[in-house]
């Protein structure tokens, strides 16, 4: 009974994944009708450069904000996890959260109006486009690093960073050799996490990108009133092909180190 129930969850969420997917090699230009096996629309793909330019800005914000998210998400958790109580704690833990719980439309109509009135006292933001929507897709991965961060230094063992530092190492020397590796995994979480949340978010780049600035998921969101052509089920497919193809990577990668690590002796 559960490997039923298992098939059929699975098959719910990747039924329309595959259906899609195949659409992109059909020759017919209506989608979900399929005509004969064709591969016109990834040569329709690569002759589309206003398709090609939105994929390729979204993956450029999101790398740039899940990289920022990860830098200032690990200060938000060393804060939670490792200061004591202080003046306005549980105000600076609300906030720190608040994008885990606020609707988008909330943080994205927020946002506008914050950018506007920076625009209006100092000039900056000149205009709204791919900066704005870096620091909002930032400001929304940083949270969950957070307490991904937060999490794991509560769950670590004080006793190694004290040993460290019994032994003469400096308090940099004991974050960058012993607290960083035992962070990492939540670090590279919270990274691909982050990069996730941007390259699908579309409520928020609504409200903060301009007109020079659509990234993917407002570009296909605006096509939906004409609708979708083969395209962007060639495109679904490319990125589901690299998104598999890192995830193969990763999987080698820790087979190796399992492989590698020798057994210890106790």
């Amino acid at each position: 009974m559960r490997r039923l129930l298992l098939a059929l969850g699975l098959g719910f969420l990747w039924a329309p994944i595959l259906l899609m997917a195949a659409c992109a090699f059909s020759e017919s230009r209506t989608p979900y009708v399929w005509g004969g096996f064709s591969l016109r629309w990834f040569a329709a793909l690569a002759a589309n450069e206003r398709l090609i330019e939105a994929a390729w800005l979204s993956l450029r914000i999101a790398a740039g904000a899940a990289t920022l998210a990860t830098l200032l998400g690990l200060l938000l958790g060393w804060v939670l996890a490792r200061h004591g109580p202080f003046a306005g704690r549980p105000l600076f833990g609300a906030l720190a959260g608040a994008p885990l719980v606020l609707p988008e439309v909330v943080m994205g109509l927020a946002l506008l109006l914050l950018f506007v009135a920076l625009q209006g006292l100092l000039g900056w933001p000149a205009q709204r486009g791919a900066l704005t929507v870096w620091l909002a897709h930032s400001g929304l991965g940083m949270a969950y690093v957070a307490v991904l961060v937060q999490a794991r230094l509560a769950a670590l063992d004080p006793r190694l960073e004290e040993a460290a530092a019994d032994l003469g190492a400096s308090p940099f020397t004991v974050f960058r050799t012993i607290t960083l590796p035992l962070i990492a995994p939540s670090l590279a979480a919270g990274w691909g996490l982050a990069f996730t949340l941007s390259l699908d978010d579309v409520v928020l780049a609504s409200f903060v990108s301009g007109p020079g600035a659509t990234t993917l998921p407002v570009h296909l969101f605006s096509q939906l009133r004409l609708g979708l052509t083969p395209e962007a089920n060639a495109l679904a497919v490319v990125l589901l092909g690299l998104a598999g193809l890192g995830l193969l990577g990763l999987a080698v990668i820790l087979r190796r180190g399992r492989v590698e690590t020798p057994p210890s002796r106790e």
